[in-house]
Order: C-alpha cells, then sequence, then structure tokens
C-alpha cells in the first residue's frame, strides 16, 4: 500500500477536478491485490502508437505485399516520428489466428530494437459473451497462443475482448439473453485461465472496454474484480465508455490500466466531442500509471482520413500533454 501521505496529497490534487471526476478519483473502490501502481517517483508516460490505427494499409499489404504498408513499416514510422513504442496487433502478423513462425517474430523483434523501439503489447479478437462454450474456448485458446507470441517479442501484454463479436450484433444477442450476472462469470472464467497462463510467461491479460459488455466503469471494474487475478489488469479505450462522463469512468478504472488506447474522440465516432488530451493526461498522471500510452486513429467514416497526417497531429497532443503534466 502507499504511504497515506501519498494518498492524501493525491485526494488533494483530485480537489481540481470537475465535481463528477474527483468524486470518482475518491470514491473508486480499492484496487485488488497487486494492482497498485508502485510508489516513488514520478510518473514516466511513453508514447506508444496502436498498429490498428494503419489498419486499411496492413490489410491492404497483407493481400498484396506490393501495397499498404507491413508491420515494419509501422515501427519504421514510429521511429521516424519519436514514438518509444508500438503496439503490434496480432490481426496484422502474417498466418493470424495461429501464431506467426519464430523467425518471423525475432526478425519483427530485432527490427524494433534497432529502431530503438520496445513492442508495448499485441491482441486478439475472442468472444467470452456468447452461449457457445467452444468459441469460449476457442478463445481462451487463441490468448495463450499469443501470449507466448508475446513472451517471445518482449511485449508485456496481450489485449483481450470481454464483449460480443461477429456474426453477434450485441452481448444480448450472443449469449442468448442471459443475465448481466451469467454473463460477466463466463468472461471472468476464461480471463482467469487465461491470466494464469500468463503468469507463467510474464504477460499480462489487458481487458479492454469496447462499448459493449464493458461499457462503464464500474462494469470494467466488476469484472476484473470477478477475475481476482493479478495478471489480468484493465486496458482503458478512452472512445469506449458509453456514459455521461466518460473521463469519469476513465479516472476510475486507471489506477489498474496496464494498457491503453487513446482515441481521437470520446465515442470513436466523427461526431463526438474530441479527446481532451489535457484532461486526459492529467488523469492518467494523477493515478500513479507509469508506461506506455498508446494512441489509436481511426477513419470514422472520413472521406479525407489519412493515417499519416493523423498520427502525427495526435502525437503532437500527446507529447504536449505529456510535457505539461510531468510535474503535475
Amino acid at each position: 500500500m502507499r504511504p497515506q501521505l501519498d494518498r492524501r496529497r493525491f485526494l488533494a490534487t483530485s480537489a481540481a477536478l470537475p465535481a463528477g471526476l474527483a468524486s470518482a478519483l475518491t470514491l473508486a473502490p480499492s484496487p485488488a491485490l497487486g494492482a497498485e501502481q508502485p510508489a516513488g517517483g514520478g510518473a514516466r508516460l511513453k508514447p506508444s502508437l496502436n498498429a490498428y490505427s494503419f489498419s486499411e494499409l496492413l490489410e491492404a499489404n497483407a493481400k498484396d505485399p506490393g501495397k499498404g504498408i507491413d508491420l515494419f513499416g509501422v515501427c519504421d514510422f514510429c521511429a521516424k516520428h519519436g514514438f518509444d513504442a508500438v503496439d503490434v496487433t496480432g490481426y496484422f502478423f502474417p498466418g493470424y489466428p495461429n501464431a506467426p513462425t519464430d523467425k518471423y517474430i525475432f526478425k519483427l523483434k530485432r527490427h524494433a530494437f534497432d529502431l530503438g523501439l520496445a513492442l508495448s503489447g499485441t491482441g486478439v479478437r475472442n468472444d467470452f459473451t456468447t452461449a457457445d462454450a467452444k468459441v469460449r474456448a476457442e478463445g481462451v485458446q487463441r490468448v495463450k497462443t499469443w501470449i507466448e507470441v508475446a513472451a517471445k517479442l518482449g511485449a508485456p501484454t496481450v489485449r483481450a475482448f470481454a464483449d460480443s463479436q461477429a456474426p453477434y450484433r450485441n452481448w444480448h444477442e450472443a449469449s442468448g439473453n442471459a443475465t448481466r450476472e451469467v454473463v460477466e462469470q463466463w468472461a471472468a472464467d476464461a480471463l482467469r485461465e487465461c491470466a494464469e497462463y500468463g503468469e507463467r510467461y510474464g504477460v499480462i491479460v489487458a481487458v479492454q472496454n469496447h462499448l459493449d459488455f464493458i461499457s462503464s466503469g464500474p462494469q470494467h471494474l466488476s469484472l476484473l474484480d470477478r477475475v481476482n487475478h493479478p495478471w489480468c489488469r484493465a486496458m482503458v479505450d478512452t472512445g469506449s465508455y458509453a456514459t455521461d462522463d466518460p473521463y469519469a469512468d476513465i479516472a476510475l478504472v486507471a489506477p489498474r490500466a496496464v494498457n491503453w488506447q487513446v482515441k481521437e474522440t470520446m465515442r470513436s465516432r466523427v461526431d463526438a466531442p474530441h479527446v481532451d488530451m489535457m484532461r486526459l493526461i492529467t488523469i492518467v498522471q494523477r493515478s500513479g500509471y507509469r508506461g506506455y500510452v498508446p494512441i489509436e486513429t481511426l477513419r470514422m467514416g472520413r472521406t479525407g482520413y489519412d493515417s499519416f497526417v493523423e498520427i502525427p497531429r495526435m502525437l503532437a497532443q500527446l507529447n504536449s500533454a505529456i510535457a505539461a503534466t510531468a510535474n503535475g
């Protein structure tokens, strides 16, 4: 536990925040064992890029190597623009959902190292809300497979979903209208098995909110509490809390975060409010989180969307916010 003096200082700084956000910070339940950020020193936040920002170009390259961009090119881009790391989504590896060859893994790992980049995480698609136990089991095995990939890459986290996937439209349909408690238990059991496996390999399972089963901070924490394993924590998707005050949800979950997806807007829609980067990073800093903060840009239906333009613009906002809040 942190010394009481640190807690008093944290509560004092939260007083300057809006009422709803301050309440979320001060009334949040204590994290489970091992979930608190370590005491001592200032928060060191390091910009990362989620490779999904190049999803269309990566998908084009997978179909025709002469088009688009591959993960090596994404690393080159990140190094050129001063990122500290890249989050290499599993979808874009050759052979996904199967594991890539060790030759490919180690070539990418060496390429990133030579560029001075870390690999901050990877992630898979899975559905733990479905009533089909076979599909849930397949998701567990996929996460386990990519835990091993992450360990070889030197990536600390694997992202797992706690939400439904196609062909289902939402978790109600996927579960056959089972109750939230039943579905949460399905997801918790699957995630706990993944976390136990992750502990063996030194890889944390990061559960992402995605505007479906997990669409609020309390729902995110409820699932993590039910999993109750120190190697299962939160990936906070800033664009995927469907509440009146998503910043309060972010503040609530931030102390349990091990990875992030910082989106351009608060609902991952072009008509939604743009992220207030200074407000967001202030929350991250005050939570005590240390480590990588990946940004992710999306087309969101924009005809003029260009990854090569949007990413540097968003990175500049992130760097400015980190610098302005570093000693706050």
